[in-house]
């Protein structure tokens, strides 16, 4: 069937197939909630080339991740050239309510995007540590070591957001938006990870084996690189109950490590919609924050803590 969204008219298909079984979410309902939460979902994702990943059958399906936009888009669905190790990919750009849902529409579940915007692929607008908890650890761990994150930044002065990955774990950003480059952020955040590991070595690893991660958690710097992208901000995830990338409230990090209940972490896409309607956009100090990197050194004397250069 046909539907017009500002102006433009979409083909739109399989309306009633439900991609989502467990809770009953169909390709309607997700067409619908990517369509509300344009709003707060456009200024993270319209101004970044935009990987998709495809679920042609739902998250229980198989998957495949999509860098080139496809050749099949509409000619007004414009593109982001980006050279990179595979020679230049032609990225979507999703800076539309119309074409976000031209891409909900092919079943692009998830949304990821890179630290730097399209028109400036080598130089990144934040720092994100990506916490990844090895099991038995879980995401209350990682909000644990996400307290201690957001600690060492404020003593440096430096404000961060945080939201849930929509999975496992959580994703802490450090706002920017000022000139730098990925061997900066990304050594800013190795040495943050590296100092959290030398002092809380029962908690924290910043190293990829996974034979190091056994009840402890990652934090991995090393998705500070031009190359690599995470969910978006709003993102629907390839979970059973339509679970999303979910800005949180640092209170709400607090709350739930106190409460030691996991489940305040979790949010479906239903929740998120009525969670920005009441709060509004958590996560906009991301587009917008402007700070400074510092210089940091690792002080192998104390082994402990983190200096200023």
């Amino acid at each position: 069937m046909d539907v017009v969204v500002e102006g433009r008219t979409l083909s739109v298909s399989n309306l009633d197939k439900v991609l989502y079984p467990a809770v009953s979410f169909t390709k309607a309902e997700v067409l619908d909630y990517y369509a509300r939460i344009a709003p707060a979902l456009l200024p993270h994702l319209g101004d970044r080339a935009v990987t998709l990943r495809r679920f042609p059958n739902g998250p229980a399906g198989k998957s495949f991740y999509e860098k080139n936009c496809p050749r099949s888009r509409p000619e007004w669905v414009r593109t982001s050239p980006v050279s990179g190790e595979e020679g230049v990919i032609e990225f979507c750009r999703i800076d539309s309510v119309a074409a976000l849902t031209w891409v909900a529409n092919l079943a692009a579940l998830e949304l990821h995007t890179s630290m730097a915007r399209a028109d400036d692929p080598d130089r990144p607008t934040m720092v994100v540590f990506d916490l990844d908890p090895g099991a038995p650890a879980g995401i209350l761990e990682c909000a644990e070591v996400a307290l201690l994150i957001r600690h060492v930044l404020e003593d440096l002065g430096l404000e961060c957001v945080v939201k849930t990955s929509g999975s496992k774990g959580l994703q802490l950003y450090l706002p920017l938006n000022t000139p730098t480059t990925y061997g900066r952020t990304a050594g800013f955040s190795r040495t943050v990870a590296q100092a959290l590991e030398s002092s809380e070595p029962a908690k924290v690893v910043s190293a990829q084996r996974k034979d190091l991660r056994r009840g402890k958690v990652l934090v991995d710097w090393s998705q500070n690189s031009r190359h690599k992208t995470t969910v978006c901000a709003y993102s629907l995830r390839a979970t059973e109950d339509a679970t999303v990338s979910t800005p949180l409230h640092w209170d709400e990090v607090e709350d739930a490590v106190e409460a030691g209940d996991a489940s305040e972490l979790r949010f479906r896409a239903p929740d998120v919609l009525d969670r920005v309607a009441d709060v509004g956009d958590l996560f906009a100090p991301a587009a917008t924050l402007q700070q400074r990197l510092p210089d940091l050194a690792f002080d192998d004397a104390k082994s402990t803590r983190i200096v200023r250069d």
